[in-house]
């Protein structure tokens, strides 16, 4: 194995995040309470520089190091430099939310840092063992964060759930992976695929079973129906800064962990694992978007949505079409911007002492400020998918891949519970324009903090008319 000064090049950006981290966790110890603006400033330096390296060692090729575990190429450049751009909406649009209720501590960027990292290893993982590591990283990061708040009995409750069950759902993964490699004799991505080519129609049982276990982990990281318990809690119970992060940057990690097991590695058994694909984005279309129709609870009802929106995710995935897996990642980068934009209006309508959590504290907000509201009702048409937002150019294009395999009708399936799902996005439209208000306080955002919003809102009006530039770059990742 080769350790050489080139092959440390290729994990520069890791490196640098990982350096920064511990040097934040360090510094931070020695700023008083009026100072931690610097640990925030650290952190978005961080993610800054990190997406500068990554960009600087592309070069449309794919290379990979430490024996062939990390692969650099051109779909985790562009993953990679997403994960980096949300983190950083993130951590901005936290800072005020985070003041306001004295958890403003360096801790929350310093695991959101590590949380990164984790995700960075993920999508350049090409080994078994590598893939877990980098998930086991993000996962450890979040149990903490969803506790962060440690005097509220509700986010506590949240993280031992979230702790459980995706103990559970790693232990599934592990045991599946253990089972694949027990028969291909390899940890390697590529190596297993080469096996599993060679093995053509005579799967073993150790096969089956590896592939059944490694579906149902990432069946339950993602949140997918029957395996979809913990999502509404761990969203409810998590302080909103939490569940900003918790429901944005980590999905593509998900989508790169997916592509790198079972497109790049298990393809050939794609008409297996197509077929588990196809019931549970059967699953979680029908669930997510009938049971948010019931929620009252705004954060319960986008919980529900992801549910729904990852289905959506799984169809493009299992067409095992080029043009499928793009508009997959085309789907997954768009989702994760616009819930970005969701769970950031929540907290900037959030004050200290009062959460605006219901869809009842968004009335009137027309009223009380027309720029936030017309923000709002954009990111909501952009997830029911109402023309002319980016939202609808996703969802066509993952209905396109899903036609073009002869499944027509799955994707009617998926149009009628589309039409169903836009009842509660547009609930939300209706209380804001057409409700009067009941909390009249003035809203008093920061001028950068209301800068990201224009910017995360207007992109899904921007993306939607020109949506050729976002789905060119996923074109080019995705392309062999």
């Amino acid at each position: 194995m080769n350790f050489a000064m080139p092959d440390f090049m290729l994990v520069l950006p890791e490196m640098f995040v990982l350096g920064m981290a511990c040097a934040i966790l360090v510094i931070d110890l020695f700023l008083k309470q009026e100072q931690r603006n610097f640990t925030y400033l650290l952190s978005q330096a961080t993610l800054v520089g990190a997406l500068v390296l990554t960009l600087l060692l592309e070069n449309g090729t794919v290379r990979s190091t430490f024996g062939g575990m990390f692969v650099l190429d051109t779909m985790g450049t562009v993953l990679k430099a997403f994960i980096y751009g949300i983190t950083f909406m993130v951590f901005a649009y936290s800072r005020p939310y985070l003041a306001e209720r004295d958890m403003y501590k360096g801790e929350y960027y310093v695991l959101g840092l590590f949380a990164v990292l984790g995700m960075m290893v993920m999508v350049s993982a090409h080994s078994f063992l590598v893939i877990y590591l980098g998930l086991e990283l993000l996962s450890l990061s979040l149990y903490a964060l969803v506790a962060f708040n440690r005097d509220d009995r509700l986010a506590a409750e949240a993280a031992m759930k979230y702790f459980i069950l995706g103990a559970i759902a790693s232990g599934m993964l592990l045991y599946g992976m253990s089972m694949l490699y027990g028969v291909s004799q390899s940890l390697d991505i590529l190596e297993v695929s080469s096996f599993v080519l060679r093995s053509g129609a005579d799967m073993s049982m150790p096969l089956i079973f590896g592939l059944v276990f490694v579906v149902i982990g990432l069946a339950f990281k993602l949140g997918a129906v029957p395996f979809h318990m913990w999502v509404p809690d761990v969203y409810h119970g998590a302080p909103t800064s939490v569940t900003l992060l918790l429901g944005t940057a980590p999905k593509i990690a998900a989508f790169a962990m997916i592509m790198r097991l079972l497109v790049e590695g298990l393809g050939g058994l794609h008409a297996d694992w197509g077929d588990m694909f196809t019931v549970l984005a059967v699953l979680s279309l029908a669930v997510g978007n009938v049971v948010a129709i019931a929620q009252s609870n705004i954060k319960r009802m986008l919980a529900y949505s992801t549910i729904s929106h990852v289905g959506f995710l799984l169809l493009g995935l299992l067409a095992g079409t080029l043009e499928g897996y793009t508009a997959a990642m085309f789907y997954t980068i768009v989702y994760a911007i616009t819930a970005a934009g969701g769970f950031g209006m929540i907290m900037l309508l959030s004050r200290k002492g009062f959460e605006a959590e219901n869809i009842d504290d968004f009335k009137g907000l027309n009223d009380r400020s027309p720029w936030l509201a017309f923000m709002m009702l954009l990111i909501m048409f952009s997830m029911a998918g109402v023309p002319p937002t980016v939202g609808f150019y996703a969802k066509v294009a993952v209905l396109q891949a899903v036609v073009q395999v002869d499944m027509v009708w799955l994707a009617a399936y998926a149009v009628i519970f589309s039409i169903i799902g836009a009842f509660y996005y547009l609930r939300v439209v209706k209380v804001m324009y057409f409700d009067k208000a009941e909390d009249e306080a003035e809203l008093k955002p920061g001028l950068g903090v209301q800068l990201i919003m224009g910017a995360n809102g207007l992109s899904m009006l921007a993306l939607g008319i020109m949506p050729g530039l976002l789905m060119s770059v996923c074109v080019a990742a995705i392309a062999p």
